[in-house]
C-alpha cells in the first residue's frame, strides 16, 4: 500500500522531507516512522530513545489528526494515508 510520509524541520533535513512509501499491509504508524528513520542514525536518535520509543517531544499526525506516541504503536495505516512527523514547535 502507498503511504505519504513527511518529516518537517530538522527531521526533514536528516531524513528527507516527503516520500511515498510502499508499506506492507498491517504496518503501524510507529513501524513506518521507525523503518524510515533507521536509515539515518542521527535522525533516528532525535525521534526515538535508546529503547526505540518515541521521544516525548515528537509530534505525530495521520491524515491531519494528532496521534499520541502510545497510540502510534497500534494505529494501522491504510492505502493513501499521510503521516507527518514534527519536532517541537517554537515561535514568537
Amino acid at each position: 500500500m502507498k503511504v505519504t510520509l513527511r518529516f518537517f524541520a530538522r527531521f526533514g533535513e536528516l531524513l528527507g522531507k516527503d516520500r511515498i512509501v510502499d508499506a506492507p499491509e498491517n504496518t503501524s504508524l510507529a513501524d513506518l516512522v521507525r523503518d524510515a528513520a533507521s536509515q539515518n542514525g542521527e535522525g533516528y536518535g532525535l525521534i526515538f530513545d535508546g529503547e526505540g520509543k518515541f521521544r516525548e517531544y515528537v509530534i505525530l499526525m495521520r491524515n491531519g489528526k494528532r496521534v499520541s506516541a502510545a497510540a502510534a504503536e497500534r494505529t494501522p495505516l491504510s492505502e493513501g494515508d499521510e503521516v507527518a512527523v514534527f519536532p517541537p514547535v517554537a515561535g514568537g
